[in-house]
């Protein structure tokens, strides 16, 4: 479980990496593309996050 959520909170730094990228000159046409993937990332994770936590607290009690 602590795996797994390491996994999911490296993928959200994923996503907030795909935001922030530098323009590129080759790239530059997909910027908003990769902030689109970016937001997404961090916004699924970040809810899966949630969602284990939420899961763990309640099994705890």
């Amino acid at each position: 479980m602590d795996r797994l959520a390491n996994l999911f909170f490296v993928c959200i730094l994923a996503g907030f990496a795909l935001i922030h990228m530098p323009v590129i000159s080759f790239l530059a046409g997909m910027t908003s593309f990769f902030h689109v993937v970016g937001a997404l990332a961090i916004l699924v994770f970040s809810f899966v996050l949630l969602y284990l936590g939420i899961k763990a607290l309640f099994t705890k009690l």
